[in-house]
């Protein structure tokens, strides 16, 4: 489970993040510059809903003991660069779970 809540409304915007499995769980404080939300979303789901969407990225590349405890969203594409071009589809696919707008 992956429990995103967002702690700022300034920019960068910034979440505490909680991952949740059967062995455990993982903390991670991420930021996201407002621009780069624009960008990333289009204004098609919440910030909440885009952080969530990057972890199930990542989580479906490493184990969530691999992921920062600290980063902002940009860094991501620095590790894995096919992250923006495929982050439409985990929005696309959490928002199918009715985590949506």
């Amino acid at each position: 489970m992956i429990e995103v809540i967002q702690v700022s409304p300034s920019d960068p915007l910034a979440f505490e993040v909680t991952i949740r499995e059967a062995a455990g769980e993982t903390h991670h404080h991420v930021t996201m510059a407002r621009r780069d939300y624009d960008r990333l979303t289009n204004g098609t789901c919440r910030a909440e809903h885009c952080v969530e969407a990057a972890f199930r990225f990542l989580l479906d590349r490493e184990p969530k003991e691999a992921i920062l405890s600290r980063f902002d969203v940009s860094v991501i594409s620095r590790y894995f660069p096919d992250f923006e071009a495929k982050l439409p589809q985990y929005i696309a696919m959490s928002s199918a779970e009715g985590n949506g707008r």
